[in-house]
């Protein structure tokens, strides 16, 4: 074995609270706190970070779908062919032509701006993030191409619910002797979503597309094609696949480029987390590294006897390396533990502490989300777990080592 029982049961004797070192002890026990809160904290926000990513990223996609395809002057003409040799590419879920156009929504007295989305409502009732969410009504009249679907968060805002009225105003209205008249109508509300992203649902309205092609002068043309693909990962593969389909008048975007800035932004914030919150394992790392120094000074005497008594250099250093050690490795799996139960019960945490304080910790309106998402990846977990172990191995090196170095003789004449 590396390490024999001398050398475990003095260490552990060592970092037991005495009269004499229970100032030792304390430091001990800070690094000790340090080091699982650092560990605990940065697992906890990396699967925070992970799972705001990816809930954020899956119900953009299953609403914009993969790849855009929209029209470089005008509108895309032609489309059902386009839609039909669309299908036929690798990797293709789904194609979906759309006529999508900014409206002015009205109704009791309330007015928003809103997005239309007119959608082939078979098309929509395939969406799951739509057809599973659906929260009032039913997406039968949409399917039949008679009334809209709004989101939760613009009903209540209008306060509306299925089978009421909602006029949508248009900027591309006639044009008159007088100049031009915005487009006004009035649509029923066969449908209320909620897909748990507040923007979508506050201010998108899906709409039967020939309602959307009569209410936005877009006669047998579209607006966008949105593709639906098997691995979004492919989705700039395929895109290339479909400019070659296409060819000129049309711009294809990804949805890494649609939305490049937005996930850039959150990996650089996932980045900048984890530099911070690594400080915290260091700075419990030094922790360690003052409490061995100050360890080793105050057991100078009980080192010469040892060596005096025929332990080697290696059994001194490894007293102290143990000591060190366990600080580290206790500290590290403590927080795994705390980390992960944190985890799994984030939600649970969030709804306690918000009937406690009496205030809203995460707000649909800024963060997207109704509730926190924690997603622990394990590659990342287990790199954490590794980075901290590794700190405080190299934390007991050198007193370790000035501890094996430590001359008996000297030690004993200044005692």
């Amino acid at each position: 074995m590396i390490f024999g029982a001398f050398e475990r049961m003095l260490a552990l004797r060592y970092l037991r609270s005495r009269r004499r070192e229970g100032f030792v002890s304390v430091i001990a026990g800070f690094s000790f706190l340090g080091i699982a809160l650092g560990v605990a904290t940065l697992i906890i926000v990396m699967a925070v970070m992970n799972g705001f990513r990816q809930d954020i990223m899956s119900r953009i996609l299953g609403v914009n779908g993969h790849i855009d395809v929209a029209g470089v002057s005008y509108a895309i003409d032609d489309y059902d062919a386009k839609v039909d040799r669309l299908k036929d590419l690798p990797g293709v879920v789904s194609v979906s032509p759309l006529v999508v156009g900014q409206v002015m929504a009205t109704a009791n007295g309330m007015t928003s701006g809103a997005l239309v989305r007119g959608i082939p409502g078979l098309d929509l009732f395939e969406k799951d993030w739509i057809s599973d969410h659906i929260v009032g009504g039913s997406l039968s009249p949409i399917i039949d191409g008679k009334e809209i679907a709004i989101g939760s968060g613009m009903a209540r805002r209008f306060d509306l619910e299925a089978g009421d009225q909602l006029t949508l105003i248009s900027p591309n209205g006639n044009v008159t002797a007088f100049g031009t008249v915005p487009r006004m109508r009035s649509f029923t509300v066969g449908a209320v979503f909620n897909v748990g992203m507040s923007d979508i649902d506050s201010s998108v309205v899906f709409m039967p597309l020939p309602m959307a092609q009569v209410y936005f002068k877009y006669p047998g043309s579209v607006t966008n094609i949105e593709i639906h693909l098997q691995n979004p990962d492919e989705a700039q593969d395929v895109a290339r696949l479909v400019r070659g389909e296409l060819g000129q008048g049309h711009r294809v975007l990804s949805w890494e480029e649609t939305n490049a800035t937005f996930f850039t932004a959150l990996q650089v914030e996932r980045n900048v987390m984890f530099l911070i919150l690594t400080i915290i394992i260091i700075v419990a790392v030094f922790n360690i590294i003052s409490g061995l120094i100050m360890l080793v000074k105050d057991k100078g005497r009980d080192i010469a006897i040892l060596r005096t008594m025929g332990a080697t250099r290696g059994m001194i250093m490894r007293v102290f390396l143990i000591a060190g050690a366990s600080v580290g490795v206790i500290g590290t799996l403590m927080g795994f533990g705390l980390g992960l139960l944190v985890c799994n019960n984030i939600e649970a945490i969030r709804q306690g502490l918000m009937r406690l304080t009496g205030t809203e910790l995460f707000s649909p309106e800024i963060y997207y989300l109704t509730q926190i998402p924690a997603q622990m990846n394990w590659d990342e977990t287990i790199a954490v777990l590794l980075m901290s172990l590794f700190l405080s191995l190299a934390a007991t090196l050198y007193p370790s080592w000035r501890a094996a170095r430590t001359d008996p003789v000297e030690a004993l004449r200044y005692e």
